[in-house]
């Protein structure tokens, strides 16, 4: 690369990021933070940054996205150096630096941007580039190094961070942390929180974890400490068997915060949680613990696929966001007893992913990425849903066994450092007899689905061949190879066959002479990608099918079949999932109705219709409510009622039940859910400033 073509511009250009990686090696940061009580006053930093050059030929870039007032020295290998920085990074002379150790020490006030300070805590989130907007840094994931920690706090505070506590001082004023130097990780992965909480200390099969919460409803404190801690610890015991990697790590604690801007983020030793997702009340629901369960998963996931093994260029991230899904399903199937791994495969995943794919504005799984300034454009449906869609897909391609044995080969080879989607695909490569190169052009490296059609022959009360065939929804020429279920369905059993889809058309052989069914389901198990057909005798006996999963697959792609057209309209399929609130009995299943019903009601009735229907729907909604036994159920329901209320009357027990605070018979409802409920009632009457609000 000619090193003096390296431009100065804003953010972290690839060409940048990809010149340093070469020459800068051995990278440690040693740091000094003294944050004062009020939030208003400033943080005052040192920072050491040693690191060896293999090369001095231009002047070395070290971001920092702050004014340059933030900076007070700066001093390179212990001679002082005037402040050049301009587009967000400091310029350090060659004449300054050498080939071989150098070490840059700078004074300095933190940026504010992503400490994320509020009157009692802060915590940093610096994904994917925010390190630079913190203290300065060489801000991109391909650089790992080391970062030994100091804080300096308020004296009633807490404090965790990616390395172990290694001892602590406390004065009349201030208490000082110092912490071990972290295990080698990215930019990104850098954490500390700190501020006024509680320390629970546990030990879960043989491992010591540390917690720090502020969460203060003791009922919440007694249901929710024992799963959290034994959730991670299930999910720490799966990766380690799977991997075949212990735990790669120096400690794990975690951190539950309140309003965290997300779910949760894999920080290294400390990974931080949103506290609502880890604290449930009793009227928490098989979702809610579902999905706090898959969260968890998650995140320990990352350990393995995102921390241990990071992507190259945040045009991978979307690799470990895939993994840490695709092993959280795995997880969760084993961690939370009588949860329905494949049905909530089906629903978390599927909806999503093809609310953007069936879009002309859909992307790919794998985009490019210019500046890391710009890897939150990575993130979105696609990377988290859709992708884990393909992964279950290629699992299948190759078997699990030599799935998992690619996997710890990548593992292995990449440990503590970089990799990208490619030096996975030719480990797996190997592994296949498939054309994984032409598999992985289609799936990943570009946009869009299938859609499927069929061709049915039948003779004197059997089949005499059945065809499918695929074309691309964007009428362009590609075909995705896959593997999916369909099921011959007759009055009283059922027949489930395995499509290998692996060309444009597929006559399906094992079905020849089968007896001629009722109807049949396509893509029964759910683990096929595309617009599936509906035969058109499906629907009036959808709610007669035994397993949940393919009740959820059958809803699925009739949804996308009335958006596309055929077979169903909107008020057909509206009536059909009305008579869902009392036939479907599995509560993830009605979730899904119920979401499915609101959307045709709000977005695809003419105006006029909805008046008209109004009062009956809700009448149906709110018997369904009455009626049902299961909590949880009745929950979604209420959701459901609430989001279709258009009669003054329906609005009135809205109002009732916000002002009263007592929900319908059986409806458990959290102070979460009522100030929801309060937020859709301003909203309706008075509009997002309305006066119940400020109630």
């Amino acid at each position: 690369m000619k090193t003096k073509d390296i431009a100065v511009e804003t953010g972290v250009s690839h060409e940048l990021a990809t010149y340093r990686r070469q020459v800068i090696s051995d990278l440690a940061y040693t740091l000094h933070f003294t944050i004062p009580a009020a939030k208003e006053q400033p943080i005052l930093a040192t920072e050491s940054v040693s690191f060896i050059l293999s090369e001095n030929k231009p002047p070395l870039q070290l971001d920092f996205k702050e004014n340059t007032d933030h900076l007070k020295r700066l001093v390179v290998n212990k001679k002082p150096v005037t402040i050049d920085h301009h587009d967000e990074h400091i310029i350090i002379p060659t004449t300054n630096l050498k080939a071989g150790k150098n070490q840059v020490d700078i004074e300095f006030i933190a940026g504010d941007l992503s400490l994320n300070r509020s009157d009692a805590f802060l915590y940093t989130l610096l994904v994917p580039d925010r390190a630079r907007t913190v203290f300065p840094v060489f801000d991109q994931p391909s650089l790992k190094a080391t970062f030994q920690l100091t804080l300096t706090l308020p004296k009633q505070w807490q404090a965790m961070a990616n390395g172990p506590l290694q001892d602590s001082t406390t004065t009349a004023a201030n208490k000082t942390y110092r912490f071990a130097p972290s295990d080698t990780i990215s930019t990104y992965l850098f954490s500390f929180v700190a501020g006024e909480f509680k320390r629970i200390s546990r030990t879960e099969m043989g491992r010591v974890m540390q917690f720090l919460h502020r969460e203060t409803d003791p009922s919440k404190m007694r249901l929710s400490l024992d799963p959290i801690f034994q959730i991670h610890s299930d999910a720490l015991t799966f990766m380690q068997t799977y991997t075949g990697i212990p735990y790669p790590f120096q400690k794990f604690d975690f951190v539950a915060i309140p309003d965290f801007q997300y779910g949760g983020m894999e920080h290294v030793g400390a990974v931080d949680y949103k506290a609502a997702t880890l604290f449930l009340d009793e009227g928490a629901t098989q979702d809610q613990k579902l999905a706090r369960s898959s969260l968890i998963a998650h995140e320990i996931a990352h350990m393995w696929f995102g921390d241990l093994v990071t992507m190259q260029w945040f045009n991978d991230v979307w690799m470990k966001e895939v993994f840490a899904n695709f092993m959280a399903d795995k997880i969760t199937q084993i961690a939370v007893r009588n949860s329905n791994y494949e049905l909530k495969f089906v629903l978390d995943h599927y909806p999503a992913a093809y609310g953007i794919d069936r879009t002309k504005g859909a992307n790919p799984i794998r985009q490019p990425l210019d500046n890391l300034q710009d890897a939150g454009t990575m993130y979105g449906n696609i990377i988290y849903h859709k992708a884990p869609i393909m992964m279950r897909q290629l699992e299948r391609l190759m078997g699990p066994e030599q799935f998992q044995k690619g996997l710890q080969e990548y593992l292995r080879k990449y440990a503590f450092g970089n990799a990208t989607w490619p030096d996975l695909i030719s480990i797996l490569d190997a592994r296949t007899p498939a054309d994984l190169q032409a598999w992985n052009q289609v799936w990943v490296n570009e946009p869009g689905r299938p859609v499927f059609e069929y061709d049915l022959e039948t003779l004197g009360g059997k089949i005499s061949k059945l065809t499918l065939t695929q074309k691309a929804e964007d009428k362009s020429d590609r075909i995705w190879p896959q593997l999916f279920e369909i099921t011959l369905v007759y009055p009283n059993f059922t027949k489930e066959f395995t499509v290998t889809m692996d060309q444009r058309q597929v006559t399906l052989n094992a079905l020849k002479d089968e007896p001629a069914p009722t109807y049949i389901l396509f893509n029964s198990t759910g683990l096929g990608y595309g617009l599936f057909p509906v035969d058109k005798k499906m629907p009036p006996n959808v709610f007669a099918l035994q397993n949940p999963v393919a009740r959820a697959a059958a809803y699925v792609n009739l949804y996308e079949n009335m958006l596309n057209g055929q077979v169903v309209t909107p008020l057909q399929l509206l009536q059909l999932t009305r008579q869902g609130l009392t036939q479907e009995k599995e509560e993830l299943n009605l979730k899904l109705l119920t979401s499915q019903l609101s959307d045709i009601f709000w977005k695809f009735l003419p105006p006029t219709k909805r008046p008209e229907l109004a009062p009956a729907l809700e009448n149906e909604i709110w018997q369904a409510m009455q009626q049902n036994p299961n909590s949880n159920a009745k929950k979604q329901l209420f959701k459901a009622y609430q989001s279709v209320a258009l009669t003054p009357a329906a609005q009135a027990k809205l109002y009732d039940v916000w002002a009263t605070e007592k929900a319908p018979n059986g409806v458990k409802l959290t102070e979460d859910d009522y100030t929801a409920l309060a937020l859709a009632l301003a909203v309706r009457d008075y509009g997002s400033d309305g006066d119940i609000l400020q109630k």
